[in-house]
């Protein structure tokens, strides 16, 4: 007597990738200041100084903004930036390049240790998928750090 198998299912997986905004529109930067300049015009006013934030500039080979995707909202010292998340937002928007960024509700744009060993961390990854790693940028409401400035990219 055969002994028959359990019928096995499994959930279908597409990739899509949709948008509405033609490549000549989208904003293209090209240096720390700009960046800090788009970053600050977007950030949530009422969080700068209150709650540290975690976003993803997602850019085309042009480095033209795909989108950003804000990734996690945490206290006041601290928030989760889990690089897993950050390149399954990268792979779906299609980005050759990322910038990642991030808020010091303090006021200090200085980066902790943990700050250098996600950089490392994000920047060894994107390395393995082909996804660039321009810049790693620490808002403030008047000042920022740039690890690329600093030769840390």
């Amino acid at each position: 007597m055969e002994k028959q198998l359990p019928q096995l299912t499994a959930t279908e997986v597409r990739l899509v990738y949709k948008t509405k905004v033609k490549p000549s529109d989208r904003v293209q930067l090209s240096n720390s200041v700009e960046t800090y300049k788009f970053l600050i015009s977007t950030w949530d006013e009422e969080k700068l100084e209150l709650q540290e934030q975690f976003k993803v500039i997602l850019m085309n080979c042009k480095n033209r903004v795909l989108g950003i995707y804000e990734l996690s909202t945490g206290g006041m010292t601290g928030t989760v930036a889990d690089p897993k998340l950050i390149f399954m937002a990268a792979l779906k928007a299609n980005a050759n390049t990322i910038i990642v960024a991030h808020n010091h509700p303090s006021g200090d744009p200085n980066p902790s240790i943990v700050d250098k060993n996600l950089t490392k961390k994000v920047k060894d990854a994107g390395q393995l998928l082909d996804i660039s790693v321009h810049d790693h940028i620490i808002v403030t409401r008047d000042f920022y750090y740039s690890f690329a400035d600093m030769g840390l990219m």
